[in-house]
């Protein structure tokens, strides 16, 4: 019984390193890529925004898939919650560790990257109806949340599956993000406004996501996933 409850400690130790690790590598080159495109004057361009996070996601999933699922992203924990690849008990583990690892990241940007741009925060662009923006967010999370429910699925959280789901927020960011600015992680919106204080438009980035994951989750568990059991019941 002792023994059972070091390996579970263990276990959850692991998920909870990974998770602020994943977390803080996706938030430094998410924000950061944002932070050097501005210092460059825009020379840089934003396919260099885009494609910071997508290499992040890539290699952390990579590296820790096999250990807590890879989630780095608040709206990814409530779809995995939802659709029960993970059970409910780990659900604090799990956005402490994303908390934590935003912030350390927003923090090493402020000191060592720059503050330009409000520390890489998201922003909308008013120009389009607000209806319009938060459709758009929330479209962007679907395609990634849908991404990553297939890569899940299919058994594919590994090699071209992690790349397929990552690749995503590259086209995501890189077509979208003039209209919603294209977060799709509540927890990467919050650091930088939080510590920038450009917290104006936190509601959209802590609404829009959710709503389009738990859109997707929903579909997933009423047609996909009747049946699933928790891939990590036994951490």
């Amino acid at each position: 019984m002792q023994n059972a409850s070091i390996r579970k400690l263990s276990a959850n130790k692991k998920i909870f390193f990974a998770e602020l690790v994943g977390t803080f590598v996706l938030v430094v080159c998410a924000t950061g890529s944002v932070v050097l495109n501005v210092k460059s004057a825009g020379t840089i361009g934003l396919w260099f925004e885009a494609f910071a996070p997508f290499v992040a996601v890539a290699v952390m999933a990579t590296l820790f898939a096999k250990t807590s699922m890879a989630h780095f992203n608040p709206a990814v924990t409530l779809t995995f919650l939802i659709t029960k690849h993970m059970p409910a008990k780990l659900l604090p583990l799990y956005l402490g560790a994303e908390l934590i690892g935003a912030f350390l990241a927003s923090l090493f940007v402020k000191f060592v990257i720059g503050t330009e741009a409000n520390l890489g925060a998201n922003f909308p662009n008013y120009e389009f109806p607000i209806y319009v923006i938060i459709g758009i967010e929330a479209i962007a999370t679907a395609i990634l949340i849908s991404a990553i429910l297939v890569a899940v699925h299919t058994k594919g959280l590994r090699g071209f599956g992690i790349v397929m789901f990552a690749s995503t927020i590259f086209f995501d960011i890189y077509f979208l993000s003039f209209i919603s600015g294209a977060s799709m992680n509540p927890i990467r919106s919050l650091a930088p406004a939080i510590l920038s204080g450009y917290t104006s438009d936190l509601w959209l980035y802590w609404t829009a996501p959710f709503v389009g994951a738990v859109i997707i989750a929903v579909v997933y568990r009423k047609f996909f996933n009747t049946r699933t059991k928790n891939l990590i019941s036994s951490a």
